[in-house]
């Protein structure tokens, strides 16, 4: 573990490259994220959530399954109907030495995960802000959309990102159960970085 780099929980899964250029697609990506977000579902009924066609779903959570990230759920489906499930329940990229790796193609895949993840935080926002006016006025003062500058060193940039981590994962003690009154998934992005001064 590289220094600084805080352990990982048993059920999140660090990219190596191998793995990385295995997830760095936008589909794959869209698909670990609806079963991690809504649960097991088919090919096909991911096909439907995502407007891909069944063939395209079907394909790349094979590719998925190849890489470690989705796994069969037994439990469900009848006769030939294939079930998946998340085998984790989050990703994380590795330490810094994956974000200079020295294959290109280690790098391109990093570049492709982060945007898509940016594009995704985006397009999450943005559908938020579209439909906001349909929740409960306690949904809409409970949500946020801020940005703050302050000027800081590395070292104390980390050390307020692992705060904020803090605070997040001291709320999953909290979560309330899927069926309770009022309850919603909640989502939080976080974006900090440097920015040049000119």
């Amino acid at each position: 573990m590289a220094e600084n780099e805080k352990p990982v929980p048993d059920d999140v899964r660090v990219l190596d490259p191998r793995s990385l250029r295995g997830l760095a697609h936008p589909l794959r990506m869209r698909l670990l994220g609806a079963l991690r977000e809504y649960g097991p579902a088919t090919a096909s009924q991911l096909a439907d959530r995502l407007g891909e066609s069944s063939g395209a779903t079907s394909y790349h959570l094979r590719q998925l399954a190849a890489h470690g990230f989705v796994k069969d759920d037994p439990e469900r489906g009848k006769g030939r109907e294939r079930w998946w499930k998340a085998a984790h329940s989050g990703t994380r990229v590795g330490a810094e030495e994956l974000r200079r790796h020295p294959d290109p193609s280690v790098r391109g895949a990093l570049n492709t995960l982060l945007h898509e993840n940016a594009t995704i935080h985006a397009q999450e926002m943005s559908t938020w802000l579209g439909t906001m006016h349909d929740w409960p006025s306690r949904w809409r003062l409970a949500s946020d959309m801020s940005d703050f500058s302050l000027r800081l060193t590395p070292e104390l940039a980390q050390e307020m990102r692992d705060k904020v981590h803090e605070v997040i994962e001291s709320y999953r003690e909290k979560e309330v159960d899927r069926n309770s009154e009022n309850s919603a998934p909640f989502r939080v992005h976080l974006h900090a970085f440097p920015r040049d001064e000119d």
